[in-house]
């Protein structure tokens, strides 16, 4: 096999050229090509190739709708970007239902966010501490430009921290606490390190007391995209008698305790826990990428938030009492409604529109409700039916359209599979008995 060259200069190619040359390097057809032009935008291209790198084409997702979402006695419907119907569908359902038994309950605990500054330092942190007041003058005085709108907004630093990295030897941290308004906040935040880093190590080697300890040296400043305490509860709760829409052949009281019994083994079950947690992302993924924010971003800081005890756990808790149940969401969502996304595509301004503008406080709330329908969904399936009766007939569609069927066949299966297991292979027998 002949070795092939690195492409160099591809970036400053046009995207003919890109497109011409990727045919070219792995051999594809011409209908390869075609499948990239024809989905590009007729109107909003240019603004969509200035979003990424290296643009070609546009990758489309569903932009679809969940009603019935009460959430502190405000109505609401969710714009949900995602390609899984089950998703919409069990969000939808669990929003109906949790309508007529008060709705969702949600509150905003912080805000915070964290920024760090690494340096390696041979000196006592103890003594870097006792001049902190002195250091926190300087840096809030080197960012008082960089912070004057956000702070206008009620935003800005509000709190310093030094510590030592678990480990490793004279490298330290100093982190930076921070509030962001309406804005998620990652361009400010950098920023805002950016510019104290250098006064903060310069401080260090011109001090003659803290100097003669080692030189400081900077290593690296980012925002962390960990927010413990950027935390968002949500929840849920009814009479036990009030379960009955869910609770299939069990009664009431035996589905709440199927149900309990669920989320405490994903508290305490790390293999169980990711699939639990997965289920209530489900929902906050879909919501937060119809919003233009950073899904990965949220995704991080949420993972290592249910592993803060040392074990990956369930981000929910429930509670029985001998009438009520009592389920509870409690998670970090760092996100925001000004910047980035959301000043500039098109459908994320009208999913903001949809939501009424929120502020990025009623954002996370709102979020953190579709995590919760979504979840409630999940555990009430697996607990009674099973996941895959409804998981399938909801992923039927997609069978059909795989096997090339036809507007009647699919009517003909919607019928057939009605009250059917639905699979691939059963799909795909019941189509050829069609065409024979």
């Amino acid at each position: 096999m002949q070795k092939q060259s690195i492409i160099k200069g591809f970036s400053k190619l046009s995207r003919e050229e890109k497109i011409r040359l990727v045919i070219e390097r792995r051999n594809l057809g011409e209908q390869f090509e075609a499948d990239l032009n024809r989905y590009l935008h007729p109107q909003q291209q240019s603004l969509f190739n200035d979003i990424s790198e290296n643009t070609v084409s546009n990758y489309y997702l569903p932009f679809s709708l969940a009603p019935n979402f009460l959430i502190n006695d405000k109505l609401y419907i969710l714009p949900m970007v995602i390609e899984e119907s089950s998703v919409v569908a069990a969000a939808s359902k669990a929003a109906a239902f949790w309508a007529n038994n008060g709705g969702f309950k949600t509150r905003v605990i912080n805000t915070l966010k964290n920024g760090q500054i690494f340096f390696k330092w041979d000196g006592n942190l103890k003594d870097l501490e006792a001049k902190k007041v002195k250091l926190v003058t300087l840096l809030l005085e080197v960012t008082k430009e960089a912070t004057s709108n956000m702070r206008a907004r009620g935003g800005g630093i509000v709190g310093f921290e030094f510590k030592t990295i678990d480990d490793m030897e004279h490298t330290h941290q100093l982190l930076v606490k921070f509030k962001t308004a309406n804005s998620m906040g990652a361009n400010f935040i950098n920023t805002c390190l950016e510019q104290m880093s250098t006064p903060l190590v310069d401080f260090i080697n011109n001090d003659n007391e803290l100097n003669q300890q080692g030189k400081a040296e900077h290593v690296m400043s980012i925002l962390s995209n960990y927010t413990p305490e950027c935390v968002v509860e949500c929840k849920v709760s009814c009479p036990i008698e009030a379960l009955l829409p869910y609770s299939g052949t069990f009664s009431p009281k035996e589905f709440a305790h199927r149900f309990k019994t669920a989320v405490d083994i994903a508290t305490n079950d790390p293999y169980r826990a990711v699939t639990h947690n997965k289920g209530i992302f489900n929902g906050i993924d879909a919501l937060i990428l119809a919003t233009g924010n950073d899904f990965r971003a949220v995704e991080a800081g949420a993972q290592a938030y249910a592993s803060r005890s040392g074990q990956y756990r369930s981000l929910t808790s429930i509670e029985l009492t001998d009438n009520e149940f009592i389920y509870t969401l409690k998670l970090p969502l760092a996100i925001g409604t000004v910047g980035g996304l959301t000043n500039i595509h098109p459908m994320v301004k009208s999913a903001m529109e949809l939501l009424g503008k929120p502020s990025a406080e009623e954002l996370m709330q709102i979020v953190a409700s579709a995590g919760m329908a979504n979840n409630y969904s999940a555990i009430s399936a697996l607990v009674t039916t099973g996941i895959q009766k409804g998981h399938m007939q909801l992923h039927l569609t997609n069978i059909l359209t795989s096997l090339d069927a036809t507007e009647k066949e699919k009517a003909k299966a919607m019928i057939q599979f009605a009250n059917q297991a639905v699979s691939y292979s059963a799909v795909q027998s019941f189509l050829k008995a069609c065409r024979n």
